[in-house]
């Protein structure tokens, strides 16, 4: 008998090219995982022993740095799999994973992706792209916060947010993730003082719409100028004129 999540998850591009059958089979596996806001999903450098696939909610990814600030460094939207550390080699979880809102995740212990990978190479061939993708993503990162001005990688986080969590409504683009100033500051290698100063002129100029941690983008094309730095005419943009 299909289990409740089946026809949710069957649509996760996570699960392409996995048969129906093997789809059933697998989810059987697994668990299914309630946590609250605010709660943890696991910690950063606790063992690893299980991984995820997030069903409904959004998920904070977090690294703490050696003087003991929490930086926000990703986060997991329906459809991800996280806390994959065992297909990358480790035994030790990289981040601290937080549910941002009330969230619904599958889980499988770790010691059977093994197994998993083998029976369903869809499923590892799904996972190690997502995975990729994400080092592509943070290799983009660094060569953005090497090169780019403060206002270009501001304008590319919050469009990388819109293309994963946004929903079209009225007049703009919500992100759907609860999103913190300071959220914004650490995913685009910011100080608070200086993402604050941007968004609040770009509110000014009717571009966004950022407070109580929700963000709609009223004009992505104005901000997709400013993140690829093209027109010369942006830098009335930037400078909140």
């Amino acid at each position: 008998m299909q289990r409740p999540e089946f026809f949710t998850v069957a649509k996760f591009a996570l699960f392409a090219g996995i048969a129906p059958d093997d789809l059933d089979d697998l989810l059987s596996r697994s668990r299914t995982l309630r946590i609250a806001k605010n709660g943890q999903v696991f910690a950063e450098g606790s063992e690893a022993r299980s991984f995820f696939v997030l069903v409904n909610g959004f998920i904070r990814a977090t690294k703490t740095t050696v003087d003991g600030n929490e930086i926000t460094v990703r986060y997991v939207s329906p459809g991800e799999i996280f806390g994959v550390a065992a297909a990358i080699g480790l035994t030790h979880y990289p981040a601290t994973a937080t549910a941002v809102v009330d969230a619904t995740m599958l889980c499988w212990p770790s010691a059977q992706w093994q197994s998993l990978a083998e029976k369903y190479p869809a499923l590892a061939t799904n996972a190690l792209r997502a995975i990729g993708g994400r080092l592509q993503d943070a290799h983009s990162r660094v060569i953005e916060l090497t090169n780019e001005e403060v206002e270009r990688r501001i304008a590319r986080t919050l469009l990388r947010l819109a293309a994963q969590a946004g929903r079209r409504i009225d007049g703009g683009i919500e992100i759907e993730i609860p999103l913190r100033r300071q959220d914004v500051a650490q995913l685009a290698g910011t100080t608070m003082h200086s993402a604050s100063r941007v968004l609040s002129s770009w509110e000014q100029n009717g571009f966004v719409h950022s407070g109580h941690q929700r963000i709609i983008l009223y004009n992505s094309s104005v901000l997709g100028t400013i993140a690829e730095g093209t027109d010369p005419g942006a830098a009335k943009f930037r400078s909140g004129q």
